[in-house]
């Protein structure tokens, strides 16, 4: 898997021309240009041809470009997919996605672009093996947390702690890290309050998500401090580099650093971690 940071991926309304010109210098990983939930019936003929002519302009710089459609069997959906493989971004988000075989139709209609597969319906959940099982054939590389959708289906409660929904995040964990995928945590709809996004980004990050996904620009900034390498982090993954890199070291598959036992996981783990650091721009 290509290691990238996503820390924060910011859906935008694909109808709002403003919008998309200032998600070109904004400091958030990935732009998701929405053209289903964030835009009237109205609106979506004119989101397409907006989100078509963002692509074809770019100018987004290092950020992943990506499309969200409207959910497949909508009166949208052919349309939407229709344009897309004229303009390829870096990839499609699909909504409502509950079976593999959703994955292999559009597969066959966006033959060569990435697919993100939003899990945000309980059969989803029910499905998620089968639905990463066909990543390789489908070109599926990343799932997100439809978590909105998933409290209004399973009539939950989440408050701040989030805890009726910590069995489904782990299960999305669970299943995109089994076929090598990156994973993104749901949205937190409390735009004014900082410190609940904070705890939700902690909490994402503690349970193994890649990033968040994010409502506003405001929460930019909040999301990439928390999954961003800390400078601890960055040390000790910098130790353990150096230490297999020893010459005595070669070909151990284990070693004893700073009173720790450390194995060639934790070494491939702390590559990654000096990988994202180098992207980021963080230094030690």
């Amino acid at each position: 898997m290509t290691i990238r940071p996503r820390r924060s991926a910011l859906y935008m309304p694909a109808s709002n021309p403003r919008a998309i010109a200032k998600a070109r210098s904004l400091d958030c990983d990935v732009v998701i240009l929405d053209l289903e939930d964030a835009v009237a019936p109205e609106k979506k003929a004119e989101a397409r041809d907006a989100a078509c002519a963002a692509v074809r302009e770019g100018g987004f710089g290092r950020r992943e470009l990506v499309v969200r459609v409207n959910a497949p069997g909508t009166e949208w959906a052919d349309d939407d997919l229709a344009a897309l493989v004229q303009v390829r971004p870096d990839a499609v988000l699909l909504p409502k996605v509950s079976a593999p075989e959703t994955l292999v139709e559009v597969h066959a209609r966006l033959p060569g672009v990435p697919l993100w597969a939003m899990i945000e319906t309980p059969r989803a959940i029910l499905d998620l093996a089968a639905i990463v099982g066909a990543a390789e054939a489908t070109g599926l590389e990343l799932l997100v947390a439809g978590t909105n959708d998933l409290v209004k289906d399973l009539r939950c409660r989440p408050g701040e702690s989030r805890a009726p929904l910590l069995p489904i995040l782990t299960s999305m964990v669970v299943a995109a890290r089994a076929s090598g995928l990156a994973v993104l945590d749901g949205v937190c709809n409390a735009i004014e309050e900082e410190a609940r996004l904070v705890t939700e980004c902690e909490q994402g990050l503690a349970w193994g998500f890649d990033g968040k996904t994010l409502i506003h620009p405001a929460q930019i900034a909040a999301a990439n401090r928390v999954f961003t390498p800390s400078e601890a982090e960055i040390a000790w993954a910098r130790t353990v580099v150096g230490a297999f890199g020893q010459p005595e070291h070669q070909g151990r598959g284990a070693i004893r650093v700073e009173g720790k036992m450390v194995e060639r996981l934790h070494l491939a783990e702390a590559e990654r971690t000096l990988a994202i650091a180098e992207i980021c721009g963080v230094e030690e």
